[in-house]
């Protein structure tokens, strides 16, 4: 017998369709171009759709190599900044001012040492993924369980085998939270740097778009953008929850 799904089962998709019906209201109430209506929207979906999935794929080709980048620098380093306390707190200030830094800031600066080719787009997405991992990182890493902190010393472990097999297992719950910061910071900037640093890109595709009054076709475009988020956080969480289980099966002991 299959089981009755509860009300709250239907929520993830009950706001989406109650906006859309607004929207087409909104849309139905008014003949201005400036403001497509859901219709016009899935049109430009089916013209743009071959254009749209090319330009996505370069951009997101870009987040990827950007976001390995920076997983492989930042992570290593919030751990080690989390164990050398001393080095750590000296850096502590630097990682702040560079957490309120916005990315678009060092466009001069990457354009000075990379061009404005995929280069600088790559070096603005790392900076953009590498903040949030590198701040989860460090603070996972400093505010380790004593207790875990005695077992290493007990079986006389050295610092790198103490950060690799004790501090990095139990950093792994924020250094995943870490992660979808990341990648959400990294879809963004990369939208950005595309525009400012026009090649190619879905965010190249937007600007051509807006500069063409295709409104209908920019927020085609910022679907697709939003449609990856979804299904790019989702399938960190599914990776994350059947990794981390015993991260989960913990907080569900503890409920």
């Amino acid at each position: 017998m299959i089981p009755l799904r509860k009300p709250a089962d239907y929520a993830p998709i009950l706001m989406p369709l109650i906006v859309v019906a607004i929207w087409a209201l909104a849309a139905a109430s008014t003949s201005s171009p400036l403001f497509p209506g859901p219709a016009k929207v899935a049109q430009a979906i089916w013209h743009n759709f071959s254009t749209i999935m090319v330009q996505l794929g370069a951009t997101l080709t870009r987040v990827v190599i950007g976001f390995a980048v920076a997983a492989a620098i930042t992570v290593p380093l919030g751990i080690m900044l989390g164990r050398l306390r001393i080095i750590g707190q000296l850096f502590e200030p630097v990682m702040d001012m560079l957490a309120t830094l916005p990315p678009p800031a060092i466009v001069p600066l990457v354009m000075l040492f990379a061009g404005t080719g995929d280069a600088a787009k790559i070096t603005m997405i790392a900076f953009a993924a590498a903040i949030p991992m590198l701040m989860n990182t460090y603070e996972a890493s400093k505010t380790q369980n004593e207790m875990a902190n005695l077992v290493a010393r007990s079986l006389r472990l050295s610092r790198f085998e103490t950060m690799l097999r004790v501090d990095l297992p139990a950093a792994l719950p924020m250094i995943a939270t870490g992660v979808r910061m990341a990648v959400a910071a990294a879809l963004l900037v990369s939208v950005t740097s595309e525009i400012l640093l026009a090649t190619d890109g879905i965010g190249v595709f937007l600007q051509r778009q807006q500069e063409n009054f295709q409104i209908a076709g920019g927020l085609a475009g910022i679907f697709f953008i939003s449609l990856t988020g979804l299904v790019v956080n989702t399938l960190i969480l599914a990776f994350e929850k059947r990794w981390l289980f015993w991260h989960y099966r913990a907080q569900e002991d503890a409920k």
